[in-house]
């Protein structure tokens, strides 16, 4: 059994209340009880945290080593577009992980299509809502199944 990282960066505390139209209905604490879910029947362990604040994220990250986290699922937020040290934490860290975006960020605002993450991501998901979370999180179990 390995253990992964969901981190849900700014705003995302208000999923189900904000812009329903861009980003669903669904609440981030159901999203995050039906990851943890999903994990265990995986046969793997889901550990979950959502912050406003840069540093928190970036010390859940760098805490991330000595939990022996083998993968993170990371939907930074706004930080996608803004945060060169949130992005300097994953590279010094080098624990895969998964970009995952509830919108399709490229159909929105110019400001919203440069991410600092997705090239350094083992790989990135766009677009598909809340059930976004379950692809990234069945994606990062077979990927820690198969290393």
């Amino acid at each position: 059994m390995s253990t992964l990282l969901l981190l849900n960066g700014p705003n995302l505390n208000l999923l189900g209340s904000r812009e329903p139209n861009v980003y669903g209905s669904t609440r981030l604490e159901d999203i995050e009880k039906q990851c943890i879910a999903l994990t265990k029947q995986l046969g793997h362990e889901l550990n979950c945290f959502q912050s406003n604040a840069e540093h928190e994220l970036i010390d859940k990250v760098q805490q991330a080593v000595a939990s022996d986290t083998k993968y993170i699922i990371l939907n930074p937020g706004g930080f996608t577009h803004t945060s060169v040290a949130l992005r300097d934490a994953l590279l010094a860290v080098e624990i895969p992980f998964t970009e995952i975006h509830l919108s399709n960020t490229f159909t929105r605002e110019e400001f919203r299509h440069k991410s600092y993450f997705s090239n350094i991501a083992k790989n990135c998901l766009f677009g598909f809502g809340a059930y976004g979370y379950e692809l990234a999180l069945r994606a990062a179990c077979q990927s820690i199944d198969i290393d």
